[in-house]
């Protein structure tokens, strides 16, 4: 990732709603929410939040599917990866027993999930 794309989507993400409606689609990845759904939840109307969509969708963070006369909206994870990536590949100058507690956190937590095999986890 260059430093270019990874400003757009900070700035994409600087934004209340826009974060919120972020990590709205993360929380109901894989199947997505409708526009409509999703400016319902925010209490915004929804041409405000067709403004935000497209704005996240120009960063590269969410996608779009037409399903009949809805539009459903889906995070794009693969953005998010490339960009935690980008923020912390040189983490702790060298030193990577320091971002430890960073990769602890960012570790899937099957033990809690419940799945009977760690390859089951689906993280």
């Amino acid at each position: 990732m260059e430093t270019a794309e990874a400003v757009s989507i900070l700035t994409a993400l600087g934004q209340n709603t826009r974060l919120d409606t972020f990590r709205a689609l993360v929380a109901h990845e894989p199947e997505g929410l409708a526009a409509g759904e999703i400016a319902r939840l925010s209490g915004v109307p929804q041409n405000t939040m067709s403004a935000h969509l497209a704005a996240l969708a120009r960063a590269g963070l969410v996608r779009g599917e037409r399903q009949s006369r809805s539009i459903i909206y889906r995070a794009n994870l693969e953005t998010v990866r490339a960009l935690t990536l980008y923020l912390i590949r040189d983490c702790c100058g060298g030193a990577p027993e320091l971002c430890t507690p960073i990769v602890a956190e960012l570790a899937p937590r099957c033990e809690t999930t419940g799945p009977a095999k760690e390859e089951d986890c689906g993280c």
